[in-house]
């Protein structure tokens, strides 16, 4: 099993992302969806110690997040994993199931396959933080998972537009938002003069492939794809905060049920989109 840790610094407040967030996780969706691969959305519901209970406790069983919001997705991924996974997989085992259980701030996701059962495991641990960006070991691990984790820091500001993943409309360095004001962001902007709403979303990633020989690879390349998703995704929840900003819970809410309509016409009639795994 490899365990690494990703801050993620953002300008903006804790309750801010919220909306921010889940507005961005409905949007990156549509531009993941089509011609068969993408998302589908199987549950949306509030989850409670009776309803949709996690199997362990969220943060060590932290009292403040027992309720919350729980999804569970399916992502199909026939077309979009590199070609030596699809040369011993079939294809009925690129469909992966996503649960997660948002008990904001805290967020735990797991991701399975039904193919390879216990032996396919990511699980995303996040926790949301306003202004600390250093925190000492917010998930609580052990002395040992401690010995073993690596965190790194992903920096939105920091981007090359050489990069095969640049897109000049979720470009930090020349985004400015018209209602804050915030950006445009350089590297290490929370160092150089920022002033503004400061927070950190530290997402411990623990992934594990139990197969001979294939084990590390596997392993390795989740990690890199968790880092590139997590870079790309930050991104864009910032560089589309004009149209989120404001927004109120039940708005989202209203976004999630359109986009979960939307998501299954573009899965079964449309053309495939959005990135595709590499090693």
């Amino acid at each position: 099993m490899i365990i690494k840790e990703y801050r993620v610094i953002l300008p903006m407040t804790v309750e801010e992302y919220r909306v921010g967030q889940l507005y961005s996780v409905a949007e990156s969706s549509k531009g993941e969806t089509g011609g068969g691969d993408g998302v589908q959305i199987l549950v949306n519901e509030p989850f409670d110690q009776h309803t949709y209970k996690p199997d362990r406790p969220l943060l060590k069983g932290d009292p403040r997040f027992t309720t919350g919001q729980y999804t569970h997705k399916h992502y199909h991924l026939a077309r979009k994993v590199p070609g030596f996974v699809r040369m011993v997989a079939p294809e009925s085992a690129l469909v992966f199931n996503e649960y997660a259980w948002n008990a904001y701030p805290y967020c735990r996701t797991i991701i399975t396959n039904n193919y390879m059962q216990e032996k396919f495991n990511v699980t995303i641990e996040s926790l949301h933080v306003d202004s600390d960006i250093n925190m000492e070991n917010p998930h609580q691990l052990t002395p040992q998972q401690l010995a073993e984790l690596e965190i790194i820091y992903i920096d939105i500001g920091d981007i090359n537009p050489s990069d095969k993943d640049y897109n000049p409309s979720e470009d930090p360095t020349t985004f400015q938002s018209a209602k804050t004001g915030r950006g445009p962001l350089g590297p290490k902007w929370w160092e150089n003069g920022y002033e503004g709403p400061i927070m950190c979303a530290y997402k411990l990633v623990m992934c594990e492939f139990k197969m001979w020989a294939m084990q590390g690879r596997v392993e390795k390349m989740i990690q890199r794809q968790e880092r590139r998703l997590f870079a790309n995704f930050h991104r864009q929840v910032f560089c589309w905060m004009d149209k989120w900003h404001g927004w109120t819970m039940d708005d989202v809410r209203r976004h999630e049920e359109r986009t979960k309509q939307e998501l299954e016409e573009q899965r079964k009639r449309g053309s495939l989109r959005g990135h595709v795994t590499e090693e």
